[in-house]
Parts: C-alpha cells; sequence; structure tokens
C-alpha cells in the first residue's frame, strides 16, 4: 500500500509509541498529535527535511500530521502500524504491547530520540488542551492558520520560512523531488 510517496510509516508509529511509552503506555490523540507535528516541525529545523515526510494540515484543534493521524483514528491500517500502536481507545491510543521498550523503536535514530526527548520533556506537563493552546500562538507556531472549521495545507516551504530558512522554497522542492523518487521506486517494484 502507498500512502504517500516518502512516507516513513514505521518511523511515524515508533514516535507515536515512543510518546505512549513516555505518557505511561497511552496517550490522548489530541495530545499526542500535537506532539507529532512537533516532532516533523523540530526535525525540518534541525535537519532541513521532515522526520517521516508526513503531509500537514492545520485543523481547528491545531495543526497535524495528516497521514499519521489517519493511521491513529485508525481510517488506515497496516501491520506496521499496529505492531506499535493499538487500536484506539476513545480519546487514547495505547501502545500495542505493554513490553515495547524505546530499544524496540529501530527505525527511530538517536537524533530522532533526541528531538523527541526534549519535546516530552518540555511537554510532559501540559494537557492535552495546554498544547493545543500552544500551538494556536502565532510565535510558537506561526504557520497554523485558523480553518474555521475546515482545513488548510501547511506547506513545508511555510514551516521552513518560519523556521528562519532562508531557502524554504528549495527545501520544499527537495520534499517534492524525494516524493517523486519514492513514486518512481515504488512503482518499479
Amino acid at each position: 500500500m502507498i500512502l504517500l510517496p516518502g512516507y516513513d510509516l514505521d518511523k511515524a508509529a515508533q514516535v507515536v509509541a515512543f510518546f505512549a511509552m513516555k505518557a505511561g503506555g497511552s496517550i490522548n490523540i489530541l495530545k499526542v498529535t500535537k506532539l507529532v507535528y512537533l516532532a516533523e516541525r523540530e526535525y525540518m529545523r534541525l535537519y532541513d527535511e521532515p522526520m517521516f515526510f508526513d503531509r500537514l494540515v492545520s485543523m481547528p484543534d491545531g495543526p497535524v500530521t495528516s497521514v499519521t493521524l489517519n493511521f491513529m483514528n485508525g481510517n488506515i491500517t497496516d501491520n506496521r502500524w499496529s505492531r506499535f500502536v493499538a487500536t484506539r481507545a476513545g480519546f487514547d491510543i495505547p501502545l500495542a504491547c505493554k513490553d515495547i521498550a524505546e530499544r524496540d523503536l529501530d527505525h527511530l535514530s538517536p537524533s530522532d530520540l533526541g528531538i523527541l526527548e526534549k519535546l516530552w520533556a518540555k511537554f510532559c506537563n501540559y494537557s492535552q488542551y495546554e498544547i493545543r493552546d500552544w500551538t494556536h500562538i502565532p510565535e510558537n507556531v506561526p504557520e497554523w492558520q485558523d480553518p474555521e472549521g475546515s482545513s488548510r495545507p501547511i506547506s513545508h516551504a511555510a514551516v521552513f520560512e518560519y523556521m528562519g530558512k532562508t531557502n524554504a522554497e528549495e527545501l520544499e522542492g527537495e520534499v517534492g523531488e524525494f516524493r517523486k523518487l519514492q513514486r518512481v521506486m515504488n512503482a518499479a517494484s
């Protein structure tokens, strides 16, 4: 199944699992949705590319990584996801297994884990509503635009630009080229 060319499903699932582990085995969907978006964003700031190449979207409750959100909501299924993340239980996203440990997150590099650890340290005590509200503050996440009850795409260029990258359009072009390459490779396999 090809979801979005270049989207790293294994890494996205393990990012969600990481935050669920840190929260004691299950985490509120609104909170983890914001943490996942902020992880993608912070990786872009540090490394000039997305962590797992998701589609970025402004929604009423703030910015989201839309493919990952669809997995969390059960709209898309895949064994690679369900190996780490269980079916949504009400407003919570549980781990697939209580025995999952950080050593099992083999698609996350030390750099990935460093970003996730810093985000968790900063936001672990925020409620889901506090982190949502934090992402609505223009000084924190200026690329989020209130979609007024709908949704609105967030370009990678906008994120790069707000992160102070002077070559934001070029970096977005590289994301597009990566997706094209992945599309060709997927068609060839």
